[in-house]
């Protein structure tokens, strides 16, 4: 889960990463309020939003009074960025800059380890940076069983090359961050900029943290971080499911069991589509060991999507049997009641895939149509998805 900057700057401030004073506010009045609880001095009015660009987006202003401040909080609020509408605004005491620096740490996937990554040439887009000027991002890989010790901190700033004066002090903030990304179990704790003042303080001015869904469970508080005016209804309704969902923007509804199997299906489905002018609508993985009860969730879910025309189920019994598949969708279907008017397109291989098929025979749904072949059920998705 990807935070809101100022979430990270909550987070931040938690384990003693030095930030600035700040306020997150939902309106113009507050905005002006939390100008004035600030105290005097520039402020910073910037738009809450989980995707890049703000500034170039007009997402980001510069304030000198609470009144300008309450007034580029109403111009920000409403803003479109990227798809991402502007429902909160934070207010920030702005930073005296003498130097902007770079510093993140994240998940090395392909090599196992984690990387954290730095440059005394920050406040620019880091991909720009690793593009244009290579050399001057150093990239440092982090062992996860030792993590970073000061000696490894010291290891980062010798490599970006920070200056001898300052070097203690930035040893120490990346200390913090990674007491943030460590205790948060992120996959993402990143500072861009990270400043030097005129006064010879380093200060954290922006934040970027994503922490791991997976680990949810050893921190309750990650549930206060998620924002439900911005989140899709679809998406929360399967998380409460505990399904594997993300809508996409597609007409065929998809739900298969196993990852791998899903991604298939989500590339048979694209390629059948082209002839009818159809996409596939969403990524839903029920799992390996899915109840006729998973099922039923998952259904609902997608028949729930405005936006899909027909479903796909596609299906290989392992450890989840065609008959458990069969029964979930037939108890769906008595669940959802006329509520259930998108045609069923289901294909059924594996374990006890004849007791499966003959549930669904039975039941003789109008709306359920059984094809033998993953190609052939994409292909008659698809047709179903345009007829409809």
């Amino acid at each position: 889960m990807d935070l809101y900057e100022y979430q990270a700057r909550e987070l931040f401030a938690s384990y003693d990463v030095p930030v600035l004073g700040s306020r997150v506010v939902t309106n113009p009045a507050d905005a002006r309020a939390a100008a004035e609880e600030l105290g005097d001095g520039l402020k910073v009015v910037k738009a809450q939003v989980k995707t890049g660009g703000r500034g170039k987006a007009g997402g980001v202003k510069l304030a000198n009074s609470p009144d300008e401040v309450e007034a580029k909080a109403e111009a920000i609020l409403g803003l479109d960025i990227k798809g991402h509408i502007v429902h909160k605004v934070m207010v920030a005491e702005a930073a005296d800059i003498a130097e902007e620096y770079y510093f993140s740490i994240l998940l090395d996937r392909a090599e196992r380890r984690y990387l954290a990554m730095a440059s005394v040439e920050g406040g620019m887009e880091i991909e720009q940076l690793a593009v244009e000027r290579p050399e001057a991002l150093a990239k440092i890989a982090v062992d996860p069983i030792v993590g970073i010790d000061e000696a490894k901190a010291r290891e980062i700033v010798a490599a970006a090359g920070f200056k001898p004066e300052i070097a203690d002090q930035v040893t120490n903030t990346i200390l913090k961050l990674w007491d943030v990304y460590k205790g948060e179990d992120a996959t993402l704790v990143e500072v861009n900029p990270l400043v030097l003042t005129p006064a010879g303080e380093v200060i954290a001015v922006d934040g970027k943290v994503t922490v791991d869904d997976n680990a949810a469970f050893r921190h309750p508080h990650h549930a206060d971080f998620v924002d439900n005016a911005t989140e899709d209804p679809l998406e929360l309704k399967a998380k409460e499911s505990d399904l594997n969902y993300v809508k996409l923007d597609g007409e065929v509804g998809i739900i298969g069991n196993g990852a791998g199997l899903v991604m298939s299906t989500l590339d048979v489905v694209a390629l059948a589509g082209e002839q009818y002018g159809v996409k596939p609508a969403n990524f839903l993985d029920i799992g390996g060991g899915a109840s006729a009860q998973v099922m039923a969730a998952g259904l609902d879910v997608i028949l729930g999507d405005a936006q899909v025309k027909s479903v796909l189920v596609n299906v290989f019994g392992g450890i989840t049997a065609c008959d458990e598949v069969a029964n979930g969708i037939v108890q769906a279907l008595e669940m959802l009641g006329d509520a259930a008017t998108k045609p069923l397109v289901v294909r059924l291989d594996g374990n006890n895939v004849e007791e499966g098929r003959a549930i669904l025979a039975a039941a003789a749904h109008p709306l359920v149509t059984m094809v033998g072949t993953m190609d052939g059920a994409a292909a008659k998705a698809a047709e179903l998805a345009k007829e409809n």
